[in-house]
């Protein structure tokens, strides 16, 4: 009988399996598909994805149960709670970044601002839904900057960090999909077909190294909740543009921004648990989410076709340059050259949108630590 009484005990556990365990089970396993088939962020939604079933397995050693401590916890509470693990990302993307073409143009930047218009809208229209806190967390979503994102929010203490990040990097990932009808619709063929010359400039290396330590004192005296994410993207585009510290900038480009990354994902995914995640609430945030990602989209290309009515022919923007102003470097920057191409076959955009680009991810920083700095925090 004690035998089989063990036996049966070895299931028992089953019992404590609840439906929403298992809806997270699905997501997880989605999550999984997209980064594995679809190629999705692949380096986020697949620890994202396997981390989510981990934590909803029943009285899953992973987080903490009681007064056992689980690995995954612990390390939301050493690199999330403190903001860490984002910030360390932002020194490996800063690295990835080359602003040389931005700089060679530098009245590009006034896209990345104006492409930053979806997140203070959608923040006034969560904030008819959820209180002040969380709707700031739910309309940073829209600059599809995951780091920027995860930082806000838990820096405001919002109690959907698991959902907002799923949001922030599916939209990341959606934006092949969700930009192009969204520039069609607010766009002509003419103007798609606006064909922009472009001649390469140089930019001396004096320039290159000043121009991080420049944004960060500029964004530090205007939003100085903005300094830790500003300081640490500028530190590692100084590491890039010094030329002493190759071997450094190698390692914040690949090792670290690599492990960082894995760490990222599962750690966020301690949050994902059925009790926090399956709820009308998160479907409502993926909505608003949406909702400033497409706002943000057609902030960049309204802002444009504003410009063109001041611009004399010959000298017309455009406007599909406008929608890159998101952080979704460089996939914006990508997809606005293929929509050129594909309406005109020598009509080349790359230069303009990935400069635009870049400056997204400049703005998508700083619109967060205004965001932050209004908040108080």
């Amino acid at each position: 009988m004690d035998i089989i009484g063990q036996f049966t005990s070895l299931f028992s556990n089953f019992g404590n399996l609840t439906w929403q365990m298992l809806v997270m089970w699905i997501v997880g396993g989605l999550l999984i598909y997209l980064a594995i088939a679809k190629k999705m962020e692949p380096s986020l939604l697949l620890p994202m994805g396997f981390g989510a079933i981990l934590v909803n397995l029943p009285l899953s050693g992973a987080i903490t149960q009681g007064d056992t401590e689980g690995p995954l916890s612990v390390l939301f509470q050493a690199g999330m709670s403190n903001e860490l693990f984002p910030l360390l990302l932002f020194i490996g993307i800063g690295a990835m970044i080359d602003f040389g073409p931005l700089l060679e143009k530098p009245w590009l930047m006034l896209f990345g601002a104006a492409a930053q218009f979806g997140i203070f809208f959608t923040v006034c229209l969560a904030g008819l839904f959820f209180d002040l806190n969380d709707a700031v967390s739910i309309g940073i979503i829209g600059a599809a900057d995951g780091p920027t994102a995860i930082f806000v929010a838990n820096t405001l203490g919002s109690q959907y960090l698991g959902a907002i990040m799923v949001a922030a990097y599916s939209y990341m990932a959606l934006v092949p999909i969700v930009q192009p009808p969204v520039i069609r619709a607010i766009t002509t063929k003419k103007e798609r077909r606006i064909r922009m010359s472009y001649q390469k400039g140089s930019v001396t290396r004096t320039t290159r190294i000043l121009f991080p330590i420049v944004v960060t004192v500029v964004a530090g005296l205007v939003a100085p909740a903005s300094v830790a994410l500003v300081g640490f993207l500028m530190f590692g585009n100084l590491l890039r543009e010094c030329g002493v510290l190759n071997s450094l900038s190698e390692t914040a480009q690949n090792a670290l921004a690599n492990l960082i990354t894995i760490l990222l994902g599962m750690t966020v995914a301690s949050q994902m648990t059925a009790d926090k995640f399956v709820r009308p609430d998160t479907i409502l945030i993926l909505a608003l989410g949406l909702f400033a990602f497409v706002f943000d989209t057609a902030g960049g290309v309204l802002f444009a076709k504003v410009l063109n009515l001041f611009l004399p022919e010959g000298k017309k923007i455009n406007p599909m340059i406008g929608a890159a102003g998101i952080s979704a470097f460089p996939m914006s920057g990508r997809v606005v050259n293929q929509m050129g191409l594909a309406e005109d076959n020598q009509n080349f955009l790359l230069m303009y949108s990935i400069s635009v680009n870049v400056s997204g991810q400049i703005a998508s920083v700083i619109a967060g630590g205004l965001l932050l700095t209004l908040m108080g925090a």
